[in-house]
């Protein structure tokens, strides 16, 4: 049986799991959905009841009814790459690639279906609340009074991408920025605009959910920092426990959306109370791994390579 990983050409991430299942001898094919139609092919039939379906990439061919699980990873467009990519190009390879793969009874990491929903930050602290995690007062408005009555309610609070940086070249940085009740708030009515309270951090939390295992990191945050993504402050990532509050929080959030890998952030305050930032379905680890020393393209790797198929 065989592990499908559906991501770009060029993934770090991606190439620590490959690795990892090399080591243990499973099977795998690495496929780009952008590469259809010109460096891949797919082929799927519906004949007297029966389903059989193939995909091809680099001389290497796969049957559909052999793949044991379907890692969602860091793929690309359908046909991005074709010589004559449109529109209507990437929609039919969409439906194809994966009208086929949702008919398989492959395990996925994470389905498309549930992936998704838990994208988007408003659903996101929604399950969250309901998982029992604490979560900062958060307003997402297009509307600038809203927007100003928020800041005077709390004073001190952030304004933040709800969608993470835009997807242009060269890439542009969003960082989190702490605000004021005297912001003009004026522009908000140009676009959906997330602010939030600010959370004065001690520290930030990455916790890694893969399937039912979770690896935490902790790194110590600079006096007055806002997002630890950017700038160097001579910290570095360490391993950290996880509260049981927040064991029993992550796997119950992992149940409500469906997931079954989770890149949680967290703002650690002076008390040590764990703040949920957010919760990405795709995050990366490989800094927390290599930084920390914990297993985690392991732990993808042995979770993709178990046996025994989700229900059709």
């Amino acid at each position: 049986m065989t592990v499908l990983i559906l991501t770009c050409r060029q993934d770090v991430t991606a190439d620590l799991v490959v690795a990892e299942l090399r080591e243990q001898g499973v099977p795998l094919v690495r496929f780009d959905p952008a590469d259809l139609p010109d460096q891949a092919a797919l082929s799927v039939e519906f004949d007297r009841g029966d389903f059989t379906g193939f995909l091809s990439t680099e001389g290497r061919l796969v049957s559909i009814h052999g793949v044991r699980s379907i890692w969602v990873r860091r793929p690309g467009r359908p046909a991005a790459h074709a010589a004559n990519p449109s529109e209507w190009l990437t929609a039919e390879c969409g439906q194809a690639l994966y009208g086929m793969l949702y008919s398989t009874t492959a395990r996925w990491m994470n389905h498309p279906a549930a992936a998704e929903p838990a994208r988007h930050k408003p659903f996101q602290l929604r399950v969250a609340q309901h998982s029992g995690f604490a979560v900062p007062s958060t307003l997402v408005t297009t509307y600038p009074r809203a927007a100003r009555d928020f800041a005077v309610q709390y004073s001190d609070i952030v304004v933040k991408s709800a969608s993470g940086p835009p997807s242009v070249d060269p890439p542009v940085a969003l960082p989190t920025t702490r605000i004021g009740p005297d912001t003009d708030f004026s522009d908000v009515a140009a676009g959906a605009t997330l602010l939030q309270r600010y959370i004065p951090k001690a520290a930030d939390i990455r916790l890694i959910c893969v399937g039912s295992q979770l690896f935490a990191a902790r790194k110590t945050a600079a006096s007055g920092q806002v997002d630890g993504r950017y700038g160097c402050h001579g910290h570095r990532w360490e391993p950290v426990g996880v509260p049981t509050r927040i064991v029993r929080s992550v796997h119950e959030y992992m149940t409500l959306t469906g997931l079954a890998y989770g890149a949680f952030d967290f703002a650690e305050d002076a008390e040590g109370v764990w703040w949920f930032l957010e919760c990405n379905q795709g995050g990366q680890f490989g800094f927390v791994e290599l930084e920390t020393g914990q297993p985690i393209a392991a732990a993808v790797a042995s979770w993709l390579a178990a046996p025994g198929a989700a229900p059709r």
